[in-house]
């Protein structure tokens, strides 16, 4: 069953209201991020230790032109059994990033964020807690608290939140908050088709409509300190948009049908 008004639970300032799981595969997408790479890399290992009995960290290089390659080779080899790196040649997309992290990873409870450092990877212990509550959700989607991004970026948003209300239903309030923590068994029987900015969303209404149990925690959003965002391009923004219309309208004339359109999120 989901819940058309998510729960939150957002703890204290600054600090994270966790709940130590058992497994936990935490990733993220990289698209030239030479300068953040290593340093979210050590913050990742020097934290999940506090979240996890078992973890692993994976770093999706989305055809990166800088030295990110080079880089998460590097990290592979120095942390051998903690990290690994998916490659992909050429740039295929935020949504298709995403998908190779959640087909690479191995363990029960799945979380991501971006690699820019825009959050902090402590607070996904936010997202354990929610997700350890009686109710016990399927997925707990983080919001951001306070939005570090330019206007430009806050108001594609809010129209962006407002769009997905409408038209699918999904009352999350920040859909495209990059810090997410799923259940492994919520996404066997997911498919999706998105490969670029729209994976999310198609993500959530998906498992909105398989009858998942979604909830929502408050996370801190820090600034962009390195690298350059891409989201607000507008060839990502068209082809968010063609693929919001595509799923409506599949959606609209057999649903069923529509539930099978895509690509397997787990391999």
């Amino acid at each position: 069953m989901t819940t058309d008004n998510p729960s939150t639970t957002t703890g204290p300032a600054g600090s994270a209201a966790s709940s130590r799981v058992a497994e936990l595969s935490y990733f993220f997408p990289a698209h030239n991020e030479e300068a953040n790479l290593e340093a979210l890399v050590e913050e990742a290992l020097a934290t999940l230790p506090s979240l996890a009995d078992k973890f692993e960290v994976i770093a999706v290089d989305d055809g990166s032109k800088d030295r990110t390659p080079a880089i998460a080779d590097e990290l592979a080899k120095r942390y051998p059994d903690l990290f690994r790196v998916v490659h992909h040649p050429t740039n295929l997309g935020y949504g298709a990033a995403l998908r190779s992290g959640f087909r690479a990873a191995r363990y029960d409870r799945i979380a991501f964020t971006d690699g820019d450092r825009q959050f902090k990877v402590i607070d996904i212990g936010r997202l354990t807690a929610r997700m350890a509550e009686a109710d016990s959700p399927d997925v707990v989607v983080g919001f951001r608290e306070h939005r570090a991004d330019p206007p430009i970026r806050r108001w594609y948003a809010r129209a962006y939140r407002l769009s997905n209300r409408i038209f699918f239903g999904v009352r999350v309030r920040d859909i495209d908050c990059a810090c997410k923590l799923f259940k492994r068994q919520a996404l066997e029987p997911i498919v999706v088709a998105s490969g670029g900015a729209f994976f999310s969303a198609e993500l959530l209404i998906k498992l909105r409509f398989d009858g998942r149990r979604i909830a929502e925690a408050g996370v801190p959003h820090y600034p962009r300190t390195a690298g350059s965002p891409t989201g607000a391009k507008p060839r990502v923004i068209f082809r968010a948009v063609r693929d919001f219309w595509g799923l409506r309208l599949r959606l609209w004339f057999r649903r069923s049908a529509a539930m099978r359109v895509g690509e397997a999120m787990l391999s």
